[in-house]
């Protein structure tokens, strides 16, 4: 019954999807928390008579599955993390950019126009760039134990409750990095010590399990749990709230660096209000906006000078040469994605 209900979800979504979608109104499917969304929405339909429709995944996994069930055709824009966007437009579910409706594009920096997964950005739009790290409590955590995934990964160190970040492709990445090993390789062997090492990691007393950036973020926040591997923007909002007790680091191991955007559904019901949204967000002032609200970095070189002093001086939102040294982008594993699967299966069934 379940798997008849599925299909049939699936197919209501795949024919129903753009017929439901309104004319003046623009839909966004995107990371909870992820912006300003009353505050955008309200000036891009003043600016452009657009209704802005947001709904949010709280996981990548949760994100592509919606997509290919044909969900990609009730949204115009999705927002993709780099290595998930290398999967969807492999799947096609994007389509090709016309950049003379996003002149704008002139003010992104060099580095994030021309970005590995798709130089000249010919499908994509950068949104925000960030990296992982610990969450942790200063009254329960010291600082100097932060320095190594060790405080997670070896049972001898941590004693307090603790959560795992719950994406797949990037906590095992993350594991076989502090195991010495390429996070983009997936070796047999190599994968096989990752999912173990996670396997005997979640099944101490004091794991919590694995948990979304943002609800793990909270649990920290309200002290439910000690530490968590945390977005640094997502950290940095409950930082704020509670400096005395809450604290961010970056281990000496490295972590791995993320460049999520923004990309036109290939079956978008209204494209013209999402290239109009797509320019617009790259204007400085609305840029800065994004980043002023979510505390991740920017890849708009023309909005820096509106971003809030105190952040663009914050080493835990545009990192030191030696900081950034550590940091890796995750790749589409491609025809390794099936034993990422299966080892993912694996480590949440034990």
């Amino acid at each position: 019954m379940k798997k008849i209900l599925f299909i049939s979800l699936a197919m209501a979504l795949l024919i129903g999807g753009p017929a439901l979608a309104a004319k003046d109104e623009l839909r966004i499917y995107i990371w909870s928390e992820y912006m300003d969304e009353e505050w955008m929405s309200k000036a891009f339909k003043k600016k452009f008579g657009y209704k802005v429709r947001i709904d949010h995944f709280e996981s990548l996994e949760e994100m592509m599955a919606k997509l290919q069930s044909g969900g990609a055709s009730q949204y115009d824009l999705i927002c993709l993390g780099d290595y998930v966007f290398q999967a969807a437009m492999s799947l096609g579910l994007v389509q090709k950019l016309d950049h003379s409706k996003i002149p704008n594009l002139k003010n992104l920096m060099p580095r994030f126009y021309n970005d590995y997964y798709d130089p000249g950005c010919n499908y994509h739009v950068p949104w925000q760039w960030g990296f992982t790290g610990l969450l942790y409590r200063k009254d329960k955590i010291a600082e100097k134990d932060t320095r190594s995934w060790s405080l997670l990964f070896d049972a001898k160190s941590l004693k307090g409750p603790f959560y795992l970040l719950d994406s797949q492709q990037e906590m095992i990445a993350l594991t076989m990095n502090y195991l010495g090993y390429n996070p983009n390789s997936y070796k047999t062997d190599h994968l096989k010590k990752s999912m173990e090492l996670l396997i005997k990691t979640k099944k101490r007393k004091n794991c919590l399990g694995f948990k979304g950036g943002v609800g793990a973020r909270n649990e920290v926040a309200s002290a439910t749990a000690h530490a968590s591997i945390c977005y640094n923007g997502d950290a940095l909002r409950v930082i704020g709230e509670n400096p005395d007790n809450l604290g961010f680091s970056v281990p000496k191991e490295g972590t791995f660096m993320f460049l999520d955007c923004l990309a036109i559904s290939k079956q978008a019901p209204n494209p013209e209000a999402a290239y109009k949204w797509l320019n617009w967000i790259l204007e400085p002032e609305v840029g800065a906006n994004i980043s002023n609200f979510v505390q991740f970095a920017t890849p708009n070189k023309a909005s820096l000078p509106y971003i809030n002093e105190a952040d663009r001086n914050n080493p835990a939102i545009y990192p030191s040469p030696e900081v950034m040294d550590k940091l890796f982008y995750l790749k589409d594993p491609g025809a390794n994605m099936k034993l990422l699967d299966q080892a993912w299966t694996r480590i949440k069934a034990n």
